[in-house]
């Protein structure tokens, strides 16, 4: 009996172990998804939180009824832009997945190929462009695809006609050429009545398909396309007049006989025009080099000689400085002021000539491993940063963008005053009293509340803990997302292959709001960080744990809560522990829905703690009172 409840315990924990694989698969194929959207204008992904273990409850997912995978991606006409992910792969028990009507550029990634399970892959109404992948032919199980009114190009692979269960196939609207594929059983054919190839350049002449001009001429005997041009002379046809057609020649006899005034006549206006024509050209084209340029190389072409240039037409970014590297190498001392690095940059401190203390991010990164993808993330995090403007919240003054040597730097304004991770957990508590404790934490919810609800749209710091939060000269808190370029490198280099270099990639102005945002986690970050400020602690030590979980048994305790608070300080006011308690609870609680925003937060502890001169003198009072008894 006990061997029968040890198989069946042990079964249970392998069943178990193999659902949270799977989930967290599924957390990180849907964490990529949302990284590579570069846009999201109705912020309809904001609500993805992946603190969640369990995603079933996102909107636009739909799980199985074992709840054990996501079978449904759908979301549809929301504006999206950016890349399709990768790692969708990694959605094993995915049946649809539904992204018609955004504006998602790029290709089509072969991995989906993989997803054994699909019925329905609906793409339709986007931007993308290349080759449809062969992979699309190891869908054993689809049903749908809906691939229309894309840039898509290329030949239709054969592979397609692979698909036994295929009942819909929607690839009007593109640039597609070559044949129509069926295998030995017409399957392709025979869904005709449910299929749509108008609108491509094939060559079949049941189906109405685009003009020579718009998509170029097929030669029929290589089956190769080629940009239509000037007419060429058919076979047999010489330059003599008398083998042109009677048209032809009652308008070469017309010509000869044309008075001498009037040839002067349309000799002089021609010339006038194509005067006139070259001046357009000089003036467009002194206009377009006006345009920042930045050329990269293209890395994932089939030929070495590709590239592709974006192009910044942006008012919000012609408004930024930019920096030369060597004022920078000058203002930060040859680079060798190091303040602060992490794996993807250093930070160095630097002082302006004539001007302010400035803090110098430079990422850390070669130019062969710069890719299209990061330098369009890039760029968009500049116009990001630059738009934000708060007494709060840290200040680009400017970035610095150089080929050689390869150079990619943001500039913020310093405070000089160090970090509050070091005065909390290095510095002298007298310095450190509980009404400056107090002042700083307000300062740090009045920046987090202008970056949520005052902006539009709203913008969140990377990575906000005690180390992103830097300090005046008067204690003022200021939040600097120097982690910023996190934002920059999720963008994969996989990805960085899936732009056409058939052109280049123009940004525009209504191209620059799109930022990964995750408002709940910033509110959670901030509820630890309140924590820290009060108790002295760090986030995380291994002696001590979590201080989450070590605070946890005093925040609802209210004869034991003064146990949280640093025992440095020997005087703090049990209203404003409190009161900060309180919000503690709103911020880490475990349901993100029942997470209260920025803007209550802030007025809780506005009005909840006195930071006024009196407390401050009554607090000071008492502790030279207490000094001079115990002297």
């Amino acid at each position: 009996m006990k061997s029968v409840v040890a198989v069946e315990l042990s079964n249970a924990v392998k069943i178990l172990c193999l659902t949270l694989e799977l989930w967290e698969c599924s957390v990180e194929a849907l964490n990529s998804f949302k990284r590579e959207i570069l846009e999201d204008p109705s912020h309809v992904l904001s609500n993805w939180n992946f603190l969640d273990f369990d995603p079933c409850g996102w909107p636009f997912i739909a799980c199985s009824v074992g709840g054990d995978h996501v079978i449904k991606l759908n979301v549809s006409g929301k504006s999206l832009k950016g890349f399709i992910t990768p790692d969708l792969y990694q959605l094993s028990g995915l049946q649809e997945l539904i992204l018609h009507g955004n504006l998602l550029i790029g290709a089509i990634p072969k991995e989906i190929g993989m997803l054994k399970n699909l019925k329905v892959l609906d793409l339709g109404s986007n931007q993308l462009t290349g080759a449809i992948p062969p992979e699309i032919g190891n869908l054993r199980s689809i049903v749908k695809i809906n691939l229309q009114s894309n840039g898509l190009v290329g030949k239709l692979p054969p592979e397609l006609g692979n698909l036994e269960y295929l009942e819909e196939l929607r690839l009007d609207r593109n640039k597609l050429g070559g044949n129509l594929p069926a295998n030995s059983s017409d399957s392709i054919s025979d869904t005709r009545g449910m299929t749509s190839f108008q609108g491509n350049c094939l060559q079949d002449k049941d189906v109405k398909q685009r003009s020579a001009a718009l998509c170029g001429s097929t030669d029929a005997n290589n089956g190769k396309f080629s940009i239509a041009g000037g007419a060429q002379p058919a076979k047999g046809r010489s330059g003599n007049p008398k083998h042109l057609p009677t048209a032809e020649v009652a308008k070469s006899r017309t010509n000869k006989s044309k008075p001498l005034w009037l040839l002067a006549l349309e000799i002089g206006t021609g010339t006038i025009v194509g005067v006139l024509f070259v001046i357009a050209l000089f003036v467009a084209s002194q206009k377009w080099k006006r345009r920042h340029s930045v050329r990269i190389p293209w890395k994932k072409s089939l030929s070495t000689k590709d590239d592709i240039s974006i192009y910044i037409d942006s008012g919000e970014l012609k408004d930024v400085v930019r920096y030369r590297r060597q004022e920078l190498e000058i203002a930060c001392e040859d680079f060798s002021n190091i303040i602060g690095s992490s794996l993807d940059s250093l930070v160095y401190k630097g002082t302006m000539k004539g001007g302010p203390e400035i803090a110098v991010i430079s990422l850390c990164i070669k130019e062969d491993q710069w890719s299209d993808d990061l330098e369009l993330s890039f760029q968009k995090e500049v116009a990001g940063l630059a738009r934000l403007n708060h007494e709060n919240v840290g200040k680009l003054l400017g970035y610095c963008m150089e080929s050689k040597p390869f150079t990619r730097m943001l500039v913020f304004d310093y405070a000089s005053n160090g970090t509050l991770y070091e005065h909390l957990h290095y510095g002298e508590a007298c310095q450190f009293s509980w009404t400056r404790r107090m002042r700083i934490l307000i300062g740090i919810a009045h920046g987090l509340k202008y970056l949520h609800a005052e902006l539009d749209p709203p913008f969140t710091i990377s990575n906000m803990n005690s180390g992103s939060i830097y300090l005046t000269d008067e204690f003022s808190p200021k939040l600097v997302d120097f982690e910023c370029w996190k934002t920059v490198l999720s963008r994969s280099e996989k990805s960085s292959g899936t732009v056409s270099n058939e052109g280049a990639v123009c940004i525009l102005p209504n191209n620059l709001e799109g930022r990964h945002l995750d408002i709940q986690g910033n509110i959670y970050a901030f509820g630890i960080l309140l924590l820290e400020i009060v108790s002295g602690r760090p986030s995380y030590c291994e002696d001590k744990g979590c201080l989450v979980e070590w605070a946890k048994e005093y925040l609802d305790s209210p004869e034991v809560i003064s146990q949280v608070v640093d025992p440095e300080l020997k005087h703090f006011r049990n209203e404003d522990l409190k009161v900060v308690c309180d919000v503690v609870n709103l911020c880490i609680g475990p349901s993100t829905s029942t997470r209260t925003s920025m803007v209550e937060l802030c007025t809780m502890l506005e009005s909840g703690i006195d930071t006024s001169v009196a407390a401050e003198m009554k607090a000071s009072s008492l502790a030279w009172a207490e000094l001079a008894l115990s002297s």
